[in-house]
C-alpha cells in the first residue's frame, strides 16, 4: 500500500477513492453525484488527488480547469445553495437553470490549485502548463479590488461600480492565500508580478485596518464559522492577533468532542470546516487542538466513501445526506499539513509576511 495512503485517524485512498468516483469523463469533479461544479471545490479535490498520489486524475482536473476558463480569465461556477434538498437531506437534482456566480475568489484559488498539485506531485512541469492559466486568473482578480484593498466578491455587472457589490471576509482571506501562490509561481518561472504582490498587501491591510470594509452591504457574516478562522487560515491575520481571533472564538464554534460548528447558532458540525480550523490551528502552533479536531471527524468517516458532510447534533444524524468530493479533500489537506503526507505539505499551514515581494531578495522560491 502506498506511503501517502493511510495515517492516523483518516483513509486518504479511501477519500481519493471517493473524489475519483465523482470525477467525470472530462476531468471535472462536481460536488456529489447530483451535480453542482465550481472551480473552488473541484480545485480542492484536485489538490487531494495529488497529495494521495493520484497523478493521472490531479493532471486531468487541472486541464478541464483550464479548459472551463473562459476569455476573460474568470470561471462561472454554480452555486451549491441554488440546488433544493429534501426534508431528508436528499439533494434534489439541480433546476434546469443553474444558480451561477463569477466569483473572484472562486477564480483567483486556481493559483492554489496549480502550486499544490504540483509541490505534491513534484512536477514543476505543471507550473509551466498551467501558468498562463495563473495569470489571468489573477489579473481579473485584481482588477475587481477596491480603492481600499478588499476585493468584491464576484463581477460587476456591466457599469456596475465595485461600491455596489460586498466584499467577504472568507473569500478575501482565501484571495490573499491565493496570490501569494500565484507569486511563488511566478518566481518558479522567473517572474515577477509586481501588482499582484500590491494587491496581497492591500487585502492583508484591510483585514487588519479597515476590517468594516467586509459585509458593508448584506448580511453580518460574522455568525459563519470560515468569516472566523480563515483570516488566520490563510495567514491574512499572523501571529498574536491570530491566535486571539482562535481563541475569541473558540466556545462560539467549536463544540467538545464534535468539531467545528459551520453557522454559530446551529447545531451542525461539518467536516470542512473542522478541518480547515484543525489546519488553521497548526498555523498558530496549537497542534494539540488540531490533532483532537482530525480525531473527532472519526465518526463521519464512511469506510471507503470519503466523509459525509456534516453531523445534525441535536437530532443525532448525518445531515445533509450527501459525501461531496471536496468535504473528503479538505480532510486529506488537513491530514497532509499534520503528517507530511506529500513534498510542499507546509504550503496551506505557513505563509509568507504580506509585505514579501515587495522588497527586493524577499521572494519565496516554489522550487
Amino acid at each position: 500500500m502506498s506511503p501517502r495512503a493511510l495515517h492516523p485517524g483518516v483513509d486518504v485512498a479511501a477519500c481519493a477513492d471517493r473524489i475519483e468516483a465523482l470525477q467525470r469523463r472530462d476531468g471535472t469533479i462536481p460536488w456529489v453525484e447530483a451535480g453542482v461544479w465550481d472551480p473552488w471545490n473541484h480545485g480542492e479535490s484536485a489538490m487531494a488527488l495529488a497529495v494521495a498520489g493520484r497523478a493521472e486524475a490531479a493532471a486531468r482536473a487541472l486541464d478541464a480547469l483550464a479548459d472551463r476558463q473562459e476569455s476573460d480569465g474568470g470561471w462561472t461556477g454554480e452555486l451549491g445553495a441554488g440546488v433544493p434538498m429534501d426534508e431528508s437531506g436528499e439533494r434534489i437534482a439541480p433546476p434546469a437553470i443553474p444558480v451561477t456566480a463569477r466569483d473572484t475568489n472562486f477564480t483567483g484559488y486556481a493559483a492554489v490549485t496549480v502550486l499544490r498539485c504540483a509541490l505534491a506531485l513534484d512536477e514543476p512541469r505543471l507550473i509551466a502548463r498551467h501558468a498562463p492559466m495563473v495569470t489571468r486568473a489573477l489579473d481579473w482578480v485584481a482588477a475587481r479590488q477596491t480603492e481600499f484593498g478588499d476585493i468584491v466578491w464576484r463581477d460587476p455587472d456591466p457599469g456596475q461600480p465595485l461600491e455596489e457589490i460586498d466584499s467577504l471576509r472568507a473569500g478575501n482571506a482565501s484571495l490573499f492565500k491565493s496570490f501569494e501562490a500565484g507569486l511563488r509561481i511566478a518566481d518558479a518561472l522567473g517572474q515577477r508580478k509586481a501588482g499582484w504582490a500590491r494587491a496581497r498587501q492591500a487585502v492583508a491591510h484591510a483585514f487588519n485596518h479597515a476590517p468594516e470594509r467586509f459585509d458593508r452591504l448584506g448580511e453580518d457574516r460574522t455568525r459563519y464559522a470560515m468569516d472566523w478562522y480563515y483570516p488566520v487560515l490563510t495567514g491574512a491575520i499572523r501571529g498574536e492577533a491570530a491566535r486571539q481571533r482562535l481563541e475569541a472564538g473558540w466556545n462560539r464554534f467549536v463544540v467538545a468532542d464534535l468539531g467545528c460548528r459551520c453557522v454559530a447558532e446551529e447545531p451542525w458540525i461539518t467536516a470542512a470546516e473542522t478541518a480547515e480550523l484543525a489546519m488553521a490551528c497548526l498555523g498558530v502552533g496549537w497542534r494539540e487542538r488540531a490533532l483532537a479536531l482530525i480525531s473527532d471527524l472519526a465518526p463521519l468517516a464512511r469506510g471507503q466513501g470519503g466523509y459525509w458532510m456534516g453531523w445534525q447534533f441535536d437530532l443525532g444524524m448525518i445531515w445533509p445526506k450527501e459525501r461531496p468530493g471536496w468535504t473528503s479533500a479538505a480532510v486529506v489537506l488537513a491530514a497532509d499539513a499534520l503528517f507530511a503526507l506529500a513534498p510542499g505539505h507546509e504550503l496551506m499551514v505557513s505563509h509568507a509576511r504580506p509585505d514579501a515581494w515587495l522588497k527586493p531578495g524577499a521572494e519565496t522560491r516554489a522550487y
